[in-house]
């Protein structure tokens, strides 16, 4: 479902993005082109700042909102997700947060407040809540990052990892073309 929200915004979708019918995208939501948008997902820019403005969520081309995911922002902030990211099943990203280039977000992991630089890997039911995240970080499964985590002792993404991400990514893209063709049959 694509709504407005209460202010008047309605989401731009590339037409070569696939949303499933079961998703909301609601308000001042950016979606790239190629991008994938799973059954039972909710994108919602809604909330204004104190001056009744907002920053938009944007998803950046050719990346993947599986299932269940919840995107939205605290006050208006910012939303991004960078090109070739892979937000995974029932996982929340909650703003102020930007996610970089090909990162890979693990099942029901937790973003809120925080930056996630490129090529990052947050495995499952991870959290980071309040800390940025340089580029090529790994975040072991149930691993909770905060503001005052030495990052210092945290692995590095291993080739491994990295192929693990890029093969979501591809997927996922294969499923934006097979579904597009599909669209007019539902």
């Amino acid at each position: 479902m694509i709504r407005k929200n209460p202010r008047g915004d309605l989401p731009q979708i590339h037409e070569t993005a696939y949303v499933d019918q079961t998703a909301i995208l609601c308000g001042k939501v950016i979606v790239d082109e190629n991008v994938f948008i799973g059954p039972y997902a909710v994108i919602r820019a809604d909330e204004v700042d104190e001056t009744g403005d907002m920053q938009p969520i944007h998803i950046g081309a050719h990346s993947n909102i599986q299932d269940g995911v919840v995107i939205h922002s605290k006050s208006g902030a910012a939303v991004t997700i960078g090109q070739h990211s892979s937000i995974a099943h029932r996982s929340i990203v909650h703003g102020p947060c930007t996610v970089g280039d090909r990162v890979f977000i693990g099942f029901n992991s937790v973003l809120f407040n925080c930056r996630v630089g490129d090529g990052c890997v947050v495995r499952h039911n991870a959290v980071v809540d309040g800390a940025d995240l340089p580029a090529g970080f790994y975040v072991p499964s149930t691993e909770r990052i905060g503001p005052h985590t030495d990052l210092a002792a945290m692995p590095r993404v291993t080739a491994q990892a990295t192929e693990f991400s890029e093969d979501v990514v591809r997927t996922n893209h294969s499923l934006v073309q097979g579904y597009k063709k599909l669209q007019n049959e539902f």
